[in-house]
């Protein structure tokens, strides 16, 4: 048997590769473990994920019954309030024509004040001028009456 020798340089290239080979597992090896770790996080974070979810699920669950009743109610309330807007309006209407009943009834007291004032005058003038006419009138049936 006849021992072939290899040229020294070619075993150092094996052995680097050998070497190589085995830096090579470690680095995937290290891969594999560092996927391991972040799948686990993963796992905990869909978990977690999960949880939330069911979480919001169950307040959903939960609120949604108050939002239909809510809904309802704010549409009733935007009927009444529509309803009460359509009723200021009206009385808005009744308001402006009282406003103008009102200044014409004003005008009509301004006026009627007047005549009051001047049939007041004409009274008291009627009234001096019948004392007056009383008084010439019993005076001359004195003066009737008396024989010289």
């Amino acid at each position: 048997m006849m021992l072939r020798k290899e040229p020294s340089g070619c075993s150092e290239k094996w052995r680097e590769k050998g070497g190589s080979r085995s830096r090579g597992m470690k680095v995937i090896e290290n891969w594999a473990l560092k996927d391991e770790e972040k799948m686990e996080l993963q796992e905990i974070q869909l978990k977690e994920a999960k949880h939330i979810a069911e979480e919001a699920d169950r307040k959903y669950e939960e609120v949604a019954p108050k939002l239909v009743i809510i809904e309802e109610d704010l549409e009733r309330t935007e009927e009444q309030a529509e309803l009460a807007e359509s009723r200021c309006r009206e009385m808005d209407e009744q308001i402006r024509l009282i406003d103008q009943n009102l200044k014409c009834l004003s005008a009509a007291e301004e006026k009627y004040s007047q005549k009051e004032d001047q049939y007041e005058e004409e009274i008291k003038i009627l009234t001096d001028k019948l004392k007056e006419a009383e008084t010439r009138a019993e005076f001359a049936d004195r003066s009737v009456a008396k024989p010289n």
